[in-house]
């Protein structure tokens, strides 16, 4: 702590002195207020607590110990783009119009201006923003002006007079008081505060972060469910038509039941794949609607497919250095730790003496006499300092208390940072094998749908049991959907990726500024929040549901 010179026992007496000084008003005033103007001097000499500055991440930290710059390429068209990893590669604030869906980005800004989740998140962002300054104004004077009047009876005893009198007393007046920050407790209040607004500014920037890739990987599931469904129905359509093939022989007398009754078997276990498929895809459309901010009755019936999406070619991989001011989590978690820091800082000037200075100017009159006439003037000025002497130590517990705190933040700051390393290495992890998945199953399924084709040419000239091709459906159905499901996960690999690196918030330019708030710094009530008209719906009445 460097306290100025101003601030000492000399000056800090003089003040006491002075005070009491027998001298004529005004040379008094100037005198007082001297050594009042240094003492305000002392707000820029000192500030307490501990400065906060960012942790540093080991200069060792990486995602993995081997280097992936490109997955494998499968032979289809449809997510088989092999993908290129560029480190330092900038993120796009809208990185989910790489996937090159005009519907996808419509239900994406949808999302954005609808979700309750969003708008719970700006609002608690302006409040934050609200209290920064409402803690700002401790900083500055307290002005308050009193108007009075009063009719009363005076008593005789006291006033020495025969006969108590009964005056009218009309009395105005102008109060200023304030507190010099002197050792920066409250400039550190207000340290927390901003910490606490830029928190839930990162709350917000994860919001929108986790909604946009809800809202894709929904889109996935969707596109993924809806091509599960028709690789079902035309699995079903084979197996029909297989069975018409096995009743046609049974009329003729080259098989028996056995093989038609297992056919049905196998053509109904099919069939009864299709209602949890198709439920799976209800409740998933269900979802989105929730992130759209729409109900499930207002479902226009938007439509994806696999075909409909593009695999990014070329994929971002931020620095490690860059990590952890990129993700929102761990700005958020940057923020609290900044707060707590700033918050020792309030425990230990709560510690010192506090300063405060009073000041009234104003006018008393009795019966008869108009207010601010000659001789009627009135005015005070006061100085005070109090120091805390004995409080069992609670305030030097809560100084440890704030101390243990900051630690707690420490300790989950390198968690997050820690989980963030975590994530983006699972995500470039499962971007090589689950390219290298659907590279296999591609191939799985050619072979599987090359083998059925071929039993089925057999079985119809009697080169094989029917067994055989049964086990050839049921390879090729397995392949088929697994094929479907190797597709939908590289694109949600994508997804992770872009997630995990924190979604180019910094890139962003569909946000409304005005949704994080922009305070009256001076404001007043409005005159509708005075005299609201009484007609007015009470808030929550306003905020009903479409």
């Amino acid at each position: 702590m460097h306290l100025q010179s101003l601030l000492n026992k000399k000056t800090v007496s003089q003040l006491i002195n002075r005070v009491n000084m027998k001298e004529q008003p005004r040379q008094r005033v100037s005198h007082v207020l001297a050594p009042l103007s240094l003492l305000c001097l002392a707000l820029a000499g000192c500030t307490v607590g501990p400065d906060f500055a960012r942790p540093d991440v080991a200069a060792n930290a990486d995602y993995s110990k081997e280097k992936l710059t490109t997955t494998a390429q499968a032979d289809i068209d449809t997510g088989g783009a092999a993908q290129r990893l560029i480190a330092g590669m900038d993120i796009p604030g809208q990185w989910w119009t790489l996937f090159r869906s005009p519907a996808l980005n419509a239900l994406v800004e949808e999302a954005l201006k609808a979700n309750p989740d969003v708008s719970a998140a700006q609002a608690a962002l302006r409040q934050a923003n609200e209290l920064i300054y409402a803690d700002q104004a401790s900083l500055f004077p307290s002005v308050s002006g009193n108007v009075q009047k009063a009719r009363e009876k005076v008593s005789g005893v006291t006033s020495g007079v025969p006969q108590s009198p009964i005056l009218t007393v009309s009395s105005a007046s102008l109060s200023v008081s304030y507190a010099p920050d002197v050792f920066g407790g409250t400039r550190r209040q207000i340290e927390s505060t901003t910490a606490q607004a830029e928190y839930q500014r990162f709350q917000l920037e994860a919001t929108y972060l986790t909604l946009t890739a809800n809202v894709v990987n929904t889109a996935i599931s969707l596109a993924s469910v809806r091509d599960q469904i028709a690789s079902t129905e035309e699995i079903i359509r084979l197996q029909g038509g297989q069975l018409d093939l096995l009743q046609a022989q049974r009329r003729l007398g080259a098989i028996g039941d056995s093989d038609v009754l297992t056919q049905q078997t196998a053509l109904a276990q099919t069939r009864a794949t299709l209602p949890p498929l198709q439920k799976q895809l209800a409740q998933t459309r269900n979802q989105l609607m929730a992130y759209l901010g729409r109900f499930p009755n207002q479902d226009q019936g938007e439509r994806f497919n696999l075909a409909s999406l593009r695999l990014p070619e070329e994929l971002p991989v931020s620095l490690p250095s860059a990590i952890v001011g990129q993700r929102p989590d761990v700005r958020s978690a940057e923020a609290q730790l900044h707060q707590a820091s700033a918050n020792i800082g309030v425990a230990v000037a709560n510690q010192l003496p506090q300063f405060s200075i009073t000041g009234s100017l104003g006018s008393t009159v009795a019966s008869g006499t108009k207010l601010f006439s000659s001789g009627s003037g009135v005015w005070s000025l006061a100085g005070s300092i109090t120091q805390p002497i004995f409080d069992a130590g609670a305030l030097e517990h809560r100084k440890r208390a704030a101390v243990a705190a900051y630690d707690e933040s420490a300790a989950r700051y390198r968690g997050t940072v820690v989980t963030a390393f975590q994530d983006v290495a699972n995500a470039l992890r499962a971007l090589e094998a689950d390219a290298d998945a659907l590279n296999q199953q591609v191939v799985a399924e050619r072979s599987a749908q090359a083998n059925l084709d071929l039993v089925q040419a057999q079985f119809r000239l009697g080169a094989v049991a029917y067994i055989n091709l049964l086990t050839a459906q049921q390879t090729y159905q397995n392949t088929a959907l697994s094929r479907v499901k190797a597709q939908a996960a590289r694109y949600s690999d994508t997804t992770a990726l872009f997630q995990a690196l924190g979604g180019g918030w910094w890139n962003r330019a569909d946000v409304n500024p005005d949704t994080k708030g922009s305070p009256d710094r001076f404001g007043l009530p409005s005159w509708q929040e005075i005299m609201p008209a009484k007609s007015k719906a009470a808030p929550a009445d306003a905020a009903r549901l479409n």
